[in-house]
């Protein structure tokens, strides 16, 4: 992958630096500590917690439950999985995608013509840490960068189900289930990373990722933003240039809200290709579910495990 083509110049507070950009591209992740205010991080974790209670509310014959994941464990329907925020009766996922803490991240990474391609939230129940088995969230020819935003609402600890990872493991597809038989959790090189609210980790889609199971476990909620680039879309598929145009009509939505609850502070200065500055639909309601249908494959081995997460 030619990075150097890749990357946005980072000009404002809001990008990453070229350290950042470069530790990266050399271990697959990132960590970003303090990342998100405050103010917005209660207003997450409020949003969090309405979502899922929504969540375990809707019937199991509702069109509306194909975005809610849940597990059969313990012999309970347990919920762990929202997607689809920004449609959810939560403005703060909006107000998290318009901020800079993220567009900033998404443009130096992406570039200008980052895409917002996924937006959900994963977490761990109290008392339900069930293990994510070794993964690689999508497999990829890694012309561009492909990578996730996570924002952490609670603390990850070491010895209580902390995300592990393989630095340099996103250059190559993996055998995760050969990872798995052969050394369990403990591969040569994982890394646990322990986190606070407020702060970010930012992975490939292609470094190997798990969390063992653990009892007596505290919640810890994470949202995902995953960004690809335009070009790379076009390019590579698995969506169109129309898909395209209407996943970046979210932005205005995004940054608006952004700049309605926060108006002294900075904004994101979008530096969208005028040819790929979307069509708005002048309803922003219409705006805030635009469906997948197909998604890339990523690499997993458990029946278990969860897709398109970490």
């Amino acid at each position: 992958m030619a990075a150097s083509t890749l990357t946005a110049p980072p000009t404002r507070d809001y990008h990453l630096t070229a350290a950042q950009i470069e530790q990266f591209d050399r271990d697959g992740y990132l960590v970003l500590k303090n990342r998100i205010p405050a103010e917005l991080l209660a207003r997450l974790q409020d949003a969090a917690d309405a979502w899922i209670r929504d969540g375990r509310a809707v019937a199991a014959d509702d069109p509306a439950r194909a975005d809610y994941q849940f597990a059969h464990r313990g012999g309970a329907s347990r919920l762990f999985r929202v997607d689809y925020l920004h449609g959810k009766g939560q403005p703060a996922s909006l107000e998290l995608l318009g901020s800079p803490a993220v567009l900033g991240i998404a443009e130096s990474l992406a570039g200008a013509d980052a895409v917002p391609t996924y937006e959900s939230l994963v977490f761990k129940d109290a008392g339900d840490g069930a293990p994510i088995d070794w993964h690689q969230d999508a497999v990829h020819p890694r012309t561009r960068r492909i990578f996730n935003v996570d924002v952490y609402l609670d603390a990850s600890r070491i010895g209580e189900g902390a995300l592990r990872v393989a630095p340099g493991s996103h250059r190559a597809p993996v055998d995760v289930c050969q990872l798995q038989d052969e050394y369990g959790w403990d591969a040569p090189g994982v890394v646990q990373v322990e986190l606070d609210p407020g702060d970010v980790l930012v992975h490939d889609v292609m470094i190997v990722h798990g969390s063992e199971a653990v009892q007596g476990n505290r919640l810890r909620r994470t949202i995902y933003y995953e960004f690809r680039s335009a070009a790379q879309i076009l390019a590579e598929g698995p969506w169109d240039a129309e898909w395209i145009d209407r996943r970046l009509r979210l932005i205005p939505v995004a940054l608006r809200e952004h700049a309605r609850r926060n108006p002294a502070a900075e904004a994101f200065a979008w530096n969208i290709p005028a040819d790929l500055a979307p069509r708005a639909a002048g309803d922003d309601e219409a705006e805030l579910r635009i469906a997948h249908g197909v998604h890339s494959p990523g690499s997993y081995c458990s029946a278990g495990s969860v897709p398109f997460s970490s």
